[in-house]
């Protein structure tokens, strides 16, 4: 599992995460919202110490993430990542942007990792599309071929930040699909996001983040019917 303690993230004289506690089992789906700048992703940058941290502890599978002796890329290789931008290799075609790390990272063979690669554009939907670039694919596309390439390292955990966010509405949906799918596969995911419909249908449990803070955290039906917080209940009243 993922258990995140204490955790406090500064910025110079920004204090961005103030104290985190959250744990998330295996099999889990934890959805996490908030307004901008209310330290979501930073979160899941410090899950996987993409940023150091100032206080506490990220533990995972009894690891702890940012002691010195931690093997990181070893560590990463359980916590695969998806980004508001997709940063596919523009002169690599799909099925080579998502063979590459296995190869290199994992020493597969060229051919297993090719394997690898297709099974995987397959099942994010873009198995006709092995041989494209790319330039040629649609964000919505992109951003499933980044869930493609996070997923060929076989992680047991999968952090998705606003990976919706930089796609046009027609294109947000084929993406929800896909992490909806890794959801009822029993993928253990962390989702910072602004899709409140899938944070309601998918999560098992949503925490809303204000000023640094997890204000509050339950299932669903608590956060959207009954929210304990005034500020998660103006939250929604906004976005809804």
């Amino acid at each position: 599992m993922i258990e995140v303690r204490n955790l406090h993230k500064k910025f110079g004289p920004l204090h961005v995460l103030k104290g985190i506690d959250l744990t998330v089992a295996n099999g889990e789906v934890v959805s996490v919202i908030g307004a901008s700048g209310s330290g979501k992703s930073t979160l899941l940058y410090c899950i996987n110490r993409l940023e150091p941290i100032n206080e506490g502890s990220v533990v995972v599978d009894g690891v702890d993430v940012h002691a010195k002796g931690t093997d990181i890329n070893k560590l990463r290789q359980k916590l695969g990542m998806v980004f508001q931008q997709w940063n596919s290799f523009p002169h690599l075609t799909a099925l080579e942007n998502v063979a590459l790390a296995p190869k290199i990272v994992r020493g597969l063979p060229k051919k297993e990792a090719n394997e690898l690669a297709a099974a995987q554009l397959n099942h994010v939907g873009l198995g006709d599309k092995l041989t494209a670039f790319p330039s040629a694919l649609s964000g919505g596309q992109q951003q499933r071929l980044a869930i493609a390439r996070a997923l060929a390292m076989e992680p047991r955990y999968m952090l998705f930040d606003e990976a919706t966010s930089a796609l046009d509405p027609e294109l947000v949906g084929e993406v929800l699909d896909t992490m909806r799918l890794l959801a009822e596969e029993g993928m253990t995911m962390i989702c910072v996001t602004h899709e409140m419909g899938f944070a309601r249908d998918v999560s098992d449990r949503v925490a809303y983040f204000h000023d640094g803070l997890m204000e509050e955290i339950g299932p669903p039906s608590q956060i959207f019917r009954d929210a304990v917080s005034e500020n998660t209940r103006k939250f929604l009243a906004k976005v809804r």
